[in-house]
């Protein structure tokens, strides 16, 4: 073969010297870059979203932290604090009740224990209980759901949890009602809509696709959340408050529907390294304008309330970090 011109192959040489430098100073090679995944929930809800936002913004500034981001579905809070727990997941999005049950041990992690190394990050939108019952199933009230087919959600999910935690205190069991049923948030609107089941309880950011589906597809109402129950409930459980799910969100519920329910948290182990737990909130929080835009249950977050409500568990230092830096601590 004809050897090239000594011209040639200096300016060869200068391109692959120039290719190399770009590389090596403005790209992370692939032994630099830590991958990070985020526990989220079923993709007809709002945590699959949650996540995908956060990695977006994590991704945007790769080149400079070397993070790779990327999100998993999964079946909800208790799962994600599990995956955090065993290294499966390094973040994940959970609600604020479910978090500190987590932390302290109680409701369905007696069995698992506490989890002492479980940190918060970041809340992220209110999630009211939207109790959503077929309109010819005579349920206009919480008392009504007695002798009813009730969907109390998927094991290892929040809407479990809160379920659970609701039946423990009014006082009822399983056996109050004609049927329980254990669909996941992608099943349960079908299920409804089919006449299996007159009930579900499902605790979503306004507005779910998955209430959404429900309203549009069969005859539904919203079912108001009132009482003293419901009062004391949020007096004796901080991690609840309550709230409202504005009339017109969903087809056929005109009115504002009241309500309560926890948030949604963004949680990590103690761990983590600092330095990606920095990275992480920095990406929300230096985005937050563009982060409100990706889906209607962001549009209301502050920065204020996402590093003051929900964060049932200690603050990660990495966290605690960011917030100190940007003055919200």
């Amino acid at each position: 073969m004809k050897a090239l011109p000594l011209r040639w192959l200096r300016l060869l040489l200068l391109a692959v010297a120039v290719t190399v430098s770009v590389f090596s100073h403005s790209s992370p090679t692939l032994a630099d870059v830590k991958p990070i995944l985020i526990g989220t929930g079923g993709v007809t809800g709002v945590y699959f979203p949650a996540g995908s936002a956060v990695c977006r913004f994590v991704n945007k500034g790769r080149k400079n932290h070397s993070i790779r981001c990327s999100t998993e579905s999964t079946g909800g809070s208790v799962d994600n604090i599990e995956g955090v727990r065993n290294g499966t997941f390094h973040l994940g999005i959970v609600q604020s009740d479910v978090q500190g049950a987590a932390y302290e041990g109680g409701l369905g992690f007696v069995r698992t224990g506490p989890f002492p190394d479980l940190r918060s990050l970041f809340s992220l939108h209110a999630e009211p209980l939207h109790l959503v019952a077929r309109r010819d199933s005579g349920i206009r009230v919480f008392d009504d759901l007695k002798g009813k087919r009730v969907n109390i959600g998927n094991p290892g999910s929040g809407q479990r949890e809160t379920a659970e935690l609701i039946l423990d205190h009014v006082g009822w069991t399983e056996n109050d009602f004609a049927r329980t049923t254990s669909l996941k948030s992608t099943e349960q609107s079908s299920a409804l809509c089919k006449n299996d089941i007159d009930a579900v309880f499902f605790t979503a950011g306004i507005p779910s696709s998955s209430i959404k589906e429900a309203t549009t597809a069969c005859d539904t109402i919203i079912v108001p959340m009132t009482g003293r129950w419901v009062d004391s409930f949020v007096a004796k459980y901080p991690a609840y408050a309550k709230a409202t799910i504005p009339g017109g969100t969903y087809r056929g519920n005109d009115d504002n529907v009241e309500t309560f329910g926890p948030r949604a948290t963004v949680v990590a182990s103690d761990t983590l390294s600092d330095e990606i737990v920095y990275q992480a909130v920095k990406a929300v929080f230096e985005n937050l304008e563009d982060f409100r835009r990706l889906h209607p249950a962001f549009g209301m977050l502050s920065a204020d309330q996402m590093t003051s409500t929900g964060l049932t568990a200690p603050v990660h230092s990495g966290a605690m970090r960011y917030y100190r830096e940007a003055g919200l601590r």
